[in-house]
């Protein structure tokens, strides 16, 4: 879609930019896996890789495997100190060579490109994504965004290959504008997909929270004048750098919220790991704090102490469920708790994508599920709002359940599992409808279910290519 509109922000907004405070950050970030191989590092970083897991890496030199042509290696000083001392952590951040035995999967498994309007900006749903930074405080190795990050070409409708671009402020807001006024002059429906106008932006990349305070504003303050009603910006800088809130950053929030008041801001955090965020002792167990709960990293809880304080904002986790790092119903059981109690909603955990390289992180379907089910037993009901998601190029789909008795019905015999559309690309009306298979506990992909269907009232099987139309704007 082409917009009409030429967008430029108001002297308010202007005005709004110019007051925001710079801030000075000092992330002492170590980026490339040479500094660990050559033994450039700091030196207290020096035994963070063996020299069994650095002579592996080292031997993927030069091939087609090499792991950072793949997923660039970079990691904080913050997150090393809590990492040298978490399995887990360290599986999160430390490069493999297992992330290259397997390099089959798509660089857009939910077809994105077909619904990029601008560049930049995926409108797939109800909110629009906007990718405003291609680089994260630290490299997660099971990202989903690794082509984003690594600069790689992917295929766009026209067939042409190229990297995805970053949005820009302009193209976006004219977009968002022209698209309300559409569905305003069509009684408030929008002709073609059934939805109400574009009220939320999703600000992603990268991590938004690497930009100057004075990106971030800019981009705020433009969205709101467009008529963006809800701001989301998704980060895992609370996890990889904490001090980065700050009291300019703080500042500028609510300096916009003094100016667009009616604009909310959802700050949508990624911790995938309770040893991310909450203190041990020498034995390596959680610390019990005598108010209640549990004993959090300080400058991590000061962080949201400081977001939740504020009634515009609103804070979600969401994390995928990931071999080795937290497929452990303990250890998720655990944050969940820990994050409601202060604050943070739980708002989605994912099963993994079918991206390139994801066969070394991605635990099965069914296997997911029941590390969230188990885990959500003995919380409260608000402890438990999260849901398991998948995303298919039809839209983002829940696992709703995973029976262990028969079912009796053709194809059930070993139990079923049941999906439900939760939001449908291009079209709001297909939300609600489900899909029942036959269960495959090897399952990782739709794709590992077509031989078992049993009732698909969404069209989510077979997964072909030429079932995956462009969308409608």
């Amino acid at each position: 879609m082409s917009t009409a509109t030429v967008f430029a922000p108001s002297s308010k907004a202007q005005s709004f930019v110019e007051s925001v405070q710079k801030g000075t950050y000092a992330r002492d970030i170590t980026a490339g896996i040479d500094k660990f191989i050559d033994k450039t590092v700091e030196p207290e970083m020096l035994g963070f890789y063996t020299d069994a897991e650095l002579a592996a890496l080292v031997e993927l030199k030069g091939t087609d495997r090499e792991i950072e042509t793949r997923m660039p290696v970079k990691i904080t000083r913050h997150y090393f100190e809590q990492a040298k001392n978490s399995k887990p952590m360290q599986q999160l951040i430390k490069a493999s060579p297992a992330e290259t035995f397997d390099l089959t999967g798509s660089q857009d498994p939910g077809k994105q490109m077909d619904y990029s309007p601008v560049e930049g900006m995926i409108h797939k749903y109800e909110l629009a994504l906007i990718y405003v930074a291609s680089t994260c405080s630290a490299h997660c190795r099971f990202c989903y965004r690794e082509e984003l990050i690594a600069r790689k070409d992917v295929a766009r409708p026209d067939g042409s290959m190229a990297p995805k671009g970053l949005a820009k402020v302009e193209d976006v807001c004219a977009y968002v504008m022209d698209h309300n006024r559409l569905v305003e002059a069509n009684g408030g429906i929008h002709p073609k997909t059934g939805r109400e106008k574009l009220r939320e932006v999703l600000m992603s990349g990268g991590d938004p929270m690497v930009l100057t305070n004075r990106i971030i504003a800019n981009w705020w303050a433009s969205l709101a004048e467009a008529g963006v009603e809800n701001i989301r910006l998704g980060t895992k800088e609370l996890a990889f750098y904490p001090d980065r809130f700050d009291d300019a950053f703080f500042d500028m929030l609510d300096r916009f919220h003094a100016n667009y008041p009616r604009t909310s801001i959802r700050i949508v955090i990624h911790f995938n790991h309770p040893d991310e965020f909450l203190k041990k002792d020498a034995e390596g167990n959680f610390i019990q704090d005598p108010r209640g709960g549990l004993v959090w990293l300080e400058n991590t809880r000061v962080a949201v102490e400081k977001l939740a304080s504020r009634s515009f904002v609103n804070i979600d986790n969401q994390s995928p469920i990931i071999r080795g790092i937290n497929n452990d119903p303990a250890a998720i059981r655990i944050m969940q708790r820990e994050l409601k109690r202060n604050g943070v909603e739980n708002h989605y955990f994912f099963c993994g994508r079918d991206i390139v390289g994801h066969r070394a992180f991605n635990v099965p379907i069914e296997e997911a599920w029941q590390v969230l089910n188990e885990s959500q037993k003995g919380l409260s009901g608000i402890e438990t709002h999260a849901r398991l998601s998948i995303t298919h190029y039809k839209g983002k789909t829940e696992v709703c359940a995973v029976t262990n008795e028969p079912m009796n019905v053709p194809g059930g015999e070993n139990g079923v599992v049941i999906f439900k559309l939760m939001r449908g690309v291009a079209d709001a009306r297909t939300k609600g409808k489900v899909a029942i298979v036959g269960r495959n506990p090897k399952a990782i992909w739709f794709n590992d279910y077509e031989d078992r269907v049993i009732y698909d009232e969404v069209g989510l099987f077979p997964m072909t290519k030429a079932e995956a139309k462009p969308g409608y704007y």
